[in-house]
């Protein structure tokens, strides 16, 4: 049966995420054990509330590392929500900057809109040959998120020993004046702003395509 961890380092729905791997027919575990981390399957990174905060928790059970020690491995890791954001080059937040793990090009800056957060459903703009979005690129997803990521580019990755290959696919989401990156693959790392967790059909397709890049 294919394994799926999901990472708890403190931040994040990760009940909702659980159930909804679970529901797929997945040995799912959720975990914040190294070892258990490095060795699944898949790996989900969630998160919620400030990429701080997020980065502070997920660097104390050693997060950082396992997410680059899996994907040094063509491992899978999916990042979502601010699991995604945390992803990139770094976060600006309340005048303050945080370092992310840098292995996307970009910043996470507030959203230029009129209400913020962005709650709710949306439609996104997938790019031909996505694998995440394959059969659900015309469908809404749910998003929680004030902040986001207003370009994405690949990195040299190799001062890490990272070598994620392949082409990267970035899908795009507009709220208000911003328009932002609302999901990113490139290799096995695979990242969404939305919740796939509480995006219906449509989510658990998503997550379903996902687990079918490695499922065994």
């Amino acid at each position: 049966m294919t394994s799926v961890v999901v990472f708890d380092y403190g931040f994040g729905n990760v009940r909702s995420m659980v159930r909804a791997l679970a529901n797929l027919g997945l040995d799912t575990t959720l975990t914040s054990d190294y070892r258990q981390a490095l060795e699944a399957d898949g790996m989900v990174v969630p998160g919620v509330g400030a990429f701080a905060a997020c980065m502070t928790g997920l660097r104390e059970v050693s997060g950082d590392r396992v997410i680059l020690d899996r994907l040094r491995a063509g491992r899978p890791v999916l990042g979502v929500c601010v699991g995604e954001q945390i992803m990139f080059e770094r976060g600006n937040e309340h005048a303050d900057t945080t370092e992310g793990l840098g292995l996307i090009g970009g910043t996470v800056d507030l959203l230029d809109a009129d209400v913020v957060p962005h709650m709710g459903w949306d439609t996104v703009e997938a790019p031909s040959g996505s694998a995440l979005l394959e059969g659900v690129e015309n469908e809404r997803f749910y998003f929680v998120h004030s902040y986001a990521a207003m370009s994405a580019t690949a990195k040299d990755l190799s001062a890490e020993q990272v070598d994620l290959g392949g082409d990267e696919h970035i899908t795009w989401c507009t709220y208000g004046r911003s328009r932002f990156v609302a999901a990113y693959e490139r290799g096995p790392l695979s990242v969404t702003q939305f919740h796939p967790e509480k995006s219906a059909d449509a989510g658990k397709q998503l997550l379903r395509n996902w687990v079918g890049t490695f499922s065994k």
